[in-house]
């Protein structure tokens, strides 16, 4: 059937403002009036067109949303499902059961992740869509602790450590967003869970390989039981590895979204964002949405928004722009850890979740990172470098720091003496005769009298350092002390600048 249309260059010019885009390719435009045209079916597809670019300018902004939507289930469906090789790092655990990690790393992981040569990790994946589980452990002495809980939008939520729990023994109720109860005499309830899905990073300081069975034995002793089993002599939870796939997107366009459609149907965002979620609604993306019922037009520029929002987060991460830059040094936001409920979904969905899964408060743990010198050069390892604290510059916390060194692949370089991290709990280090902390970064050694102070690099080519503070003084969580910058003490060459 054909349509009369009489079309006005006032009215193209007011859609264009309205929709953004318009294809004038397919529309005669005259001096003042379009004359009066018949316009074919077909044709009229093509002139509404405009959804596919409508649903790809909104689908990028719906992509960055939603993004831990996407990426924290497919890391559940993993670390639940899919069993690891011996002596692999990732977690590997039955849901609502810890996956702990029983060694520390050295270069001879190859996974990633920038694995960290301070704790040893205890993670889990829980469900409390249908009771509260309960998380205990035991007396931890004077030893670092912390169990940080995420809800599956990668925002924190609790926390459960020497810093805000205190180091005796105790049992905390981990409960979901609708929950309502009694708990147990002795029991502490945590603040809820914003969904039914929670993941727990838990990690316990370990002072080098000969601590490592200590550390094992005190895992051993941190339970998740529900609280229909609380109480009940060897009660024992089922192993369930009953947590469903993520749509594939090698064989699906589409599959990003329709995983992020299922999670938020059963992870819903939280009701204050009722009016973001109605508007991504439009295009098909939300809680109860169905892909597949979508217009053609629609699908393809929501195929071509989440192939874009990646590469828009990974250019965010890679940028160290969404944070402060004090000595080339990147420092993370005050809202790291909980973006989202600041309403930095941009922050979230890229440095805080894919670039961590999820990311510890400034008040529990500051991580900063540079692969700059101080001149702005990128560092490599063929170079010698230095990083000088003078006596009131070394960095204040409540437990304890270390600065460690990565290759490209943000795994430990292979060195001379399986040395991969430094910081205060070494206990030869050797103070300056001004009682600052010089440390020798280089992949050769620096000397003898030296040697307790040297940070291997790579042998060549490009390195990144992070320095790692837990329980951090007010300075660093407010953001007053930034670490100084990484000298270049190479001999200049005809090479260098």
């Amino acid at each position: 059937m054909n349509i009369q249309y009489k079309i006005h260059r006032t009215t193209i010019v007011a859609t264009a403002l309205v929709l953004g885009s318009l294809t004038f390719s397919n529309v005669a435009i005259a001096d003042e009036v379009v004359p009066e045209t018949t316009v074919s079916a077909q044709k009229m597809d093509k002139i509404t067109d405009w959804r596919e670019d409508y649903a790809y300018t909104l689908g990028v902004q719906a992509y960055v949303f939603g993004f831990p939507y996407v990426y924290l289930p497919s890391l559940r469906w993993d670390w639940v499902t899919q069993p690891k090789p011996e002596g692999n790092l990732t977690p590997y655990a039955p849901l609502n059961h810890f996956s702990h990690m029983l060694k520390l790393g050295d270069a001879s992981y190859r996974g990633g992740g920038a694995p960290n040569q301070d704790t040893l990790y205890s993670m889990a994946w829980v469900n409390v869509s249908k009771e509260p589980f309960i998380l205990s452990h035991p007396d931890m002495g004077n030893r670092y602790f912390a169990f940080e809980l995420a809800s599956i939008d990668s925002d924190n939520f609790a926390y459960v450590g020497k810093r805000t729990t205190g180091e005796k023994a105790g049992s905390f109720a981990i409960v979901g967003p609708d929950w309502k109860g009694t708990l147990p005499a002795g029991v502490k309830r945590l603040s809820a869970s914003r969904t039914p899905t929670v993941v727990i990073f838990g990690r316990t300081l370990v002072d080098g390989k000969a601590d490592v069975p200590v550390v094992n034995a005190l895992q051993e002793q941190f339970t998740l039981i529900p609280l229909s089993l609380w109480g009940k002599k060897d009660a024992k939870l089922p192993e369930s590895r009953d947590v469903w796939k993520p749509f594939d997107p090698s064989t699906d366009p589409l599959a990003e979204w329709k995983t992020m459609n299922r999670a938020m149907t059963e992870n819903p965002p939280e009701a204050r964002l009722a009016k973001l979620v109605e508007l991504f609604g439009k295009i098909g993306v939300g809680p109860g949405q169905d892909i597949d019922k979508l217009d053609d037009a629609t699908k393809r520029g929501l195929a071509r928004a989440a192939v874009d929002g990646r590469k828009l987060l990974n250019q965010v991460i890679l940028s160290g722009k969404l944070g402060k830059q004090v000595n080339n040094w990147n420092i993370p936001p005050k809202i790291f850890g909980r973006a989202g409920l600041a309403d930095d979904f941009l922050l979230r969905g890229s440095v805080q979740c894919l670039g961590g899964i999820i990311a510890n408060d400034p008040e529990e743990a500051v991580y900063y990172n540079t692969a700059l010198d101080g001149s702005g050069q990128p560092f490599d390892g063929a170079k010698q470098y230095s990083i000088h604290f003078t006596p009131n510059q070394l960095p204040i916390v409540h437990a304890f720091w270390s600065l460690t060194l990565y290759d490209p692949t943000y795994n430990f370089t292979p060195n001379a003496i399986d040395r991969y991290a430094i910081g205060d709990r070494d206990k030869d280090l050797k103070k300056d005769a001004d009682g600052g902390l010089t440390i020798y970064i280089q992949n050769t050694s620096p000397g003898k009298e030296k040697e307790s102070n040297w940070l291997p690099s790579t042998t060549s080519g490009a390195f990144l350092l992070v320095l790692r503070t837990y329980m951090p003084g007010e300075e660093i969580v407010e953001q007053k002390w930034a670490p100084p910058a990484v000298t270049n003490t190479n001999k200049k060459g005809k090479n260098d600048l």
